[in-house]
């Protein structure tokens, strides 16, 4: 695997011109955008399989094997993101995990400085999420985040996943929003490959979702690493 690109990023290309003036809609994802995921990244892949492999009396390695095996079937759906779904199919209290090590729960740095910039400016400030209601709510409640946000949305919410693009058209038909006066921050470029089929005009790519990981930039979407760059 090549090098992680480390800053200052910069993209190929700049299809359109951006400044604040051209914006009116500010749609945030959370985990990995506005949250460090290292949280979701122990959780998933390290405190989950390891109370799995205790749950079944299984060799941590062959629980992880199991457990990655599950996770793969169910990218992209809103299985996924369920924590109900998985307590049931992992036999494990999802729920009561997460609270455990909600100490984990970080915002990324900037990100507050950024909302409060947003709401300065007067624009709409939208959190849209494939996360499900009891991981929304335990990290709404840690962070406090919830109160600069002009609606939160999940997935649940709409149905479907963000990766869908039933997601956007209802989330239009919710919002009244105009996709030329729309941008959109997320960590995941396949969500951001959707919302440009459907016509979001500002797409950028958040190249540094983890505290614990080094900032990749994205070669299809304009990349950023902190909050800070569209601030300037």
């Amino acid at each position: 695997m090549a090098n992680p690109i480390i800053l200052p990023l910069k993209p190929k290309t700049q299809d359109k011109a951006f400044t604040w003036d051209d914006v009116t809609w500010v749609l945030l994802d959370m985990d990995g955008t506005l949250l460090d995921k290292h949280f979701d990244d122990y959780f998933w892949e390290t405190l989950v399989p390891q109370e799995y492999a205790r749950r079944q009396g299984l060799p941590l390695a062959k629980a992880r094997e199991e457990v990655f095996a599950l996770y793969q079937r169910e990218e992209g759906t809103l299985n996924w993101t369920d924590i109900d779904f998985w307590s049931q199919v992992l036999d494990l209290d999802i729920p009561a995990l997460k609270e455990s090590i909600r100490h984990l729960i970080e915002v990324h740095p900037e990100a507050r400085e950024f909302l409060h910039y947003v709401r300065r400016l007067g624009k709409k400030v939208i959190l849209v999420t494939n996360a499900h209601y009891k991981t929304l709510d335990l990290k709404m409640n840690h962070t406090g985040l919830g109160r600069y946000f002009d609606e939160v949305i999940s997935s649940f919410d709409l149905g479907t996943p963000k990766e869908d693009l039933r997601f956007w058209e209802i989330l239009e038909e919710r919002l009244g929003f105009d996709r030329d006066r729309t941008m959109l921050v997320d960590d995941n470029a396949g969500v951001l490959a959707t919302a440009r089929n459907y016509g979001i005009k500002y797409l950028f790519f958040k190249a540094k979702s983890s505290s614990k990981e080094e900032a990749e930039a994205h070669p299809e979407f304009v990349s950023i690493v902190s909050f800070r760059e569209l601030m300037e």
